[in-house]
């Protein structure tokens, strides 16, 4: 009788569902207001994590910036004031450290108030062979890419829970769904951010936080300078992404509170053909669509935290 009673609800709320999402497919839910909400962005200080504040911004919101680039992040705050009157606060934090990340937090707590909007952007890419990685490269990458935000979500949930109010929003990646030739350290981190987002999600919804709501964003490379040199062979069906694009894409997701984001379209038919193929037939589709050599001539750039990071080698 339970049996057939729990097939029952799970058929009727299935159904219920199904309909509430095909008429969403069909007319945009309503956009959420974010005036006056509190919205903190890792990895500010350029970038996707730079146009995401300007939107905000510009919505109403008071805007927190976080980013180890000094420089970059007061930059991003000036281009804010020099628009609108908009409340920012930046600060200068490693995400790479947990107590950095965990005082930075607490002062933005005494000095701001409750983070409502969590954007976990910060990230790093090394885009070398997996035994050219160096290890303390492939800690940076855990560090940035996936272990900050279990931390930066550890400091700022508490408050979320108790007015069961808020919004996490984790920047994973297409690479965080799928293996990409070259990108070994930065898919692994990029799984695991996509993970525990997806994890926390389903943990809050058992909780009946249903108000706290949670966005997982997987694009395809962004022009942002991280990925500068890659190349996709068909630009009309996996483009790289221009950052303005991306940033107006990513924030009506948040808006909307869309709980998955994968763009480019074509990224759903390459995901689900990859659970159905073979595994030949998978690398015969990666070398077509050149995912063999999207990063030939890809140009490393220097992170600011590791350059600090090399010469806190050196020193000791």
């Amino acid at each position: 009788m339970n049996v057939f009673l729990d097939t029952s609800m799970f058929l009727g709320k299935f159904l219920y569902y199904f309909l509430e999402s095909l008429f969403h497919k069909i007319i945009s839910k309503k956009k959420k207001d974010v005036t006056g909400e509190t919205v903190l962005i890792t990895g500010a200080a350029s970038g996707l994590g730079r146009l995401l504040a300007i939107e905000f911004a510009r919505l109403g919101a008071i805007l927190v910036l976080w980013d180890i680039n000094e420089e970059g992040n007061m930059e991003t705050r000036r281009m804010i004031k020099e628009k609108q009157d908009a409340k920012v606060f930046a600060y200068t934090c490693d995400c790479s450290n947990r107590q950095d990340v965990y005082r930075t937090a607490d002062q933005v707590k005494k000095e701001v108030g409750n983070v409502t909007i969590l954007i976990n952007n910060a990230g790093v890419v090394t885009g070398r062979k997996f035994l050219k990685t160096p290890d303390h490269m492939v800690e940076r990458s855990f560090l940035i890419n996936a272990m900050s935000h279990f931390w930066t979500c550890k400091a700022f949930l508490p408050a979320m829970l108790e007015a069961n109010h808020g919004h996490l929003v984790c920047i994973s990646s297409a690479a965080g769904m799928t293996g990409i030739n070259g990108l070994s350290d930065y898919c692994a981190s990029k799984f695991a951010a996509y993970g525990f987002a997806e994890s926390l999600h389903f943990e809050l919804r058992l909780l009946q936080k249903t108000n706290i709501k949670t966005t997982i964003v997987c694009p395809y490379f962004i022009q942002t300078g991280m990925f500068e040199g890659c190349s996709t062979k068909f630009p009309l069906l996996l483009p790289m992404l221009k950052q303005e694009y991306a940033a107006q894409t990513i924030l009506n997701a948040i808006l909307e509170e869309q709980l998955y984001l994968i763009f480019p379209r074509f990224l759903h038919i390459a995901l689900f053909l990859k659970q159905v193929i073979s595994p030949n037939m998978l690398m015969a589709l990666a070398e077509y669509l050149g995912m063999d050599i999207a990063l030939a001539s890809f140009i490393e750039r220097e992170d600011p935290g590791d350059v600090q990071a090399k010469t806190e080698r050196k020193q000791q």
